[in-house]
């Protein structure tokens, strides 16, 4: 099973930018769909964007639909989100997510689409 580790969260003023990474120990992202999910204290994970194993197909959440990327980089074994224009509203806890199973260009958008997560990391967003 791959490890996953994010890093990259933090503290940011609205307007402002942050890009979370997601290191994959194992095997190289591109023998995965991936995703990256957020979670605030009591509501469950929501989808945020997914990348296809393929890497050529990508889908996002409408709420970050035009402000986040996601991206990978297959020689660094490292998934990324790329977060701009933030706004209060996108503070919670980012997790990524990786599909070992997933055909070339599917797209996964549902938590239990997913068995390897990261231990998540915290995004703050101030008004």
């Amino acid at each position: 099973q791959v490890q996953l580790v994010e890093s990259g969260g933090g503290l940011v003023q609205a307007g402002g930018s942050l890009r979370l990474s997601c290191a994959a120990s194992g095997r190289t992202v591109s023998s995965y769909a991936m995703g990256w999910f957020r979670q605030t204290p009591g509501k469950e994970r929501a989808f945020v964007a997914a990348i296809s194993r393929s890497g050529g197909r990508t889908s996002y959440a409408d709420t970050v639909k035009g402000r986040f990327t996601i991206s990978r980089d297959s020689a660094k074994s490292t998934l990324y989100l790329q977060m701009n224009s933030l706004n209060p509203e996108d503070t919670a806890d980012y997790y990524c997510a990786a599909n070992p199973t997933a055909s070339s260009w599917n797209l996964y958008s549902t938590p239990p689409s997913y068995d390897s997560w990261g231990q998540g990391t915290q995004v703050t967003v101030s008004s």
